[in-house]
């Protein structure tokens, strides 16, 4: 199973029956294939859709449905179409339970890099910024290192996204909770080892007790 999957398959655990969840452009994405049949989910994208689906098969691909990323998506029945303004009344006004993003470093207070790329042009930090301070629970979910150099920092070195807002790291090889005295190892994939997620993680864990991940 690949990185993105390993992540996205984890992510979706942390979701509940109810929920109004957040799925940030990029890997977040994925975690919508991988939600428990027996639950409802309410998918939000902050262009202004409530109820997306599984991402569509090639030749169900409607290119006026988009998330906010530009990438085709599926609605499911019941989903409804708005527009940006009302979408961020929801997200600013608390509404979302769960956000999920991609980050290119997290640090051990919980704070987030997701929106500068040394080197290139990007167009911006999109919702980030409303969403990481409007939802009630922020999962990080990103590969655990970038080229093997680590992106779980003591301190981020990009310019922030938000400040102390995540509550949980999810990546490839572990889950890693944000507590008030740091960050906490909740869980490592069965194919790697502790030492292996010490060696690539630059922020000090608490490692107390931890549990092997589930696909």
């Amino acid at each position: 199973m690949d990185a993105k999957t390993i992540i996205a398959k984890r992510v979706a655990k942390e979701l509940h029956d109810g929920d109004l969840v957040n799925l940030g452009i990029g890997l977040p994405t994925l975690v919508a294939n991988h939600i428990d049949a027996d639950i409802t989910v309410h998918l939000q994208s902050e262009n202004g859709l409530i109820g997306l689906g599984p991402s569509p098969e090639l030749e169900h691909v409607d290119l006026n449905l988009t998330n906010a990323g530009g990438q085709p998506v599926t609605l499911i029945e019941g989903g409804m179409y708005f527009d940006s303004v009302t979408s961020f009344g929801i997200i600013r006004g608390g509404h979302v339970d769960v956000t999920v993003l991609g980050a290119l470093e997290v640090d051990a207070e919980g704070s987030l890099a997701s929106w500068i790329v040394p080197g290139k042009r990007v167009p911006g930090m999109g919702g980030a910024m409303d969403l990481v301070v409007g939802a009630q629970k922020v999962i990080v979910a990103m590969t655990h290192t970038n080229k093997g150099q680590p992106k779980i920092k003591t301190q981020c070195t990009l310019p922030l996204t938000a400040y102390r807002q995540v509550n949980l790291i999810v990546t490839e090889l572990a889950v890693i909770a944000v507590r008030e005295d740091g960050l906490h190892l909740l869980e490592i994939h069965p194919d790697t080892t502790l030492e292996k997620v010490l060696a690539l993680t630059e922020a000090p864990l608490h490692v107390k007790t931890y549990t092997k991940m589930e696909g």
